[in-house]
């Protein structure tokens, strides 16, 4: 991260180090959706395929294939380090890459404030394409809108055959646009989707009184997966499902078929179409909870 990138987060950033709880204290998830054999695969393809959203240049899904390095910033230090540990913790346990590195480049910035449009607005002007995927100015300023008191943004990049990247921006690239190479196949092209950054911002003024554990874990999820709607209820128990309202299926930390499809998505066949994808994720959850009975 460069010294201007570090310099718009945290000046942008108020300390609010007492705004929130920060109690450690674990509940066991309380999974109470029973999920038969012959319905299994049913039931989480169309969990997979209401969950993660396929990007705009390549219609599949995303996820880290650079190491992630999280770095969390706006809570006193007791606290950033236990939400970057539990963000880690879970890279570790779903097979997501994590950068052993004591100085690497932060690629996932977390950051708690009071002021999250101000931040918002200078990411707007300093690094825009933190905002992701837009053809326009006029997208990049619907992008750069605070809408919810958790937001994450992606940058994605597209790696070709070669294994070449290049970030999906959407704004013109003038003169010199390098050439994505596939091996032709219609089914698995070589041609996949990687996060190049991840920004998420807490408000801290919407979540003061919430409780540690479920506020790391939402972030977690958030940092891995680019979910489709974070304001719809999920059909099944799901950690980001606690800021729905309405929402029965509300638990107080990461879910076995949280974990689950994170399993899946990160042992899935990366360069296949997006329906063979989705089938990969739905077929490793099935598996992997019928293990864990």
């Amino acid at each position: 991260m460069s010294g201007n990138t570090v310099r718009i987060f945290t000046v942008s950033v108020l300390l609010m180090a007492g705004g929130i709880h920060a109690s450690a204290q674990t509940a066991a998830p309380s999974e109470n959706v029973t999920v038969t054999a012959s319905k299994s695969r049913e039931v989480f393809h169309n969990f997979t395929k209401a969950f993660a959203t396929p990007t705009a240049t390549t219609g599949k899904i995303a996820r880290w294939e650079r190491h992630v390095c999280p770095i969390v910033v706006g809570q006193n230090h007791n606290f950033t380090a236990f939400i970057m540990q539990r963000v880690k913790y879970i890279a570790l346990a779903v097979g997501a890459p994590i950068n052993t590195e004591a100085s690497c480049k932060p690629n996932i910035e977390i950051v708690f404030t009071t002021t999250p449009q101000a931040l918002l607005d200078n990411v707007r002007k300093n690094e825009p394409d933190y905002l992701g995927y837009a053809t326009s100015n006029a997208q990049r300023d619907v992008l750069a809108t605070v809408t919810r008191p958790i937001q994450a943004w992606y940058t994605t990049e597209i790696v070709d055959w070669n294994g070449m990247r290049l970030v999906d921006s959407g704004m013109p690239l003038g003169e010199g646009i390098e050439v994505t190479r596939s091996n032709g196949s219609r089914i698995n092209n070589g041609i996949h989707s990687g996060f190049n950054h991840v920004l998420i911002v807490i408000d801290t003024t919407k979540v003061a009184g919430q409780t540690i554990v479920p506020l790391a874990d939402y972030i977690s999820m958030v940092a891995f997966t680019q979910i489709t709607s974070l304001d719809t209820c999920q059909q099944l128990p799901s950690i980001v499902n606690i800021l729905v309202a309405g929402c029965k299926h509300v638990e107080d930390s990461i879910t076995q078929f949280d974990l689950a499809y994170l399993r899946g998505l990160y042992r899935m066949i990366a360069d296949r179409i997006l329906v063979a994808q989705r089938n990969d994720i739905a077929d490793a959850m099935a598996d992997t909870l019928a293990k864990a009975k």
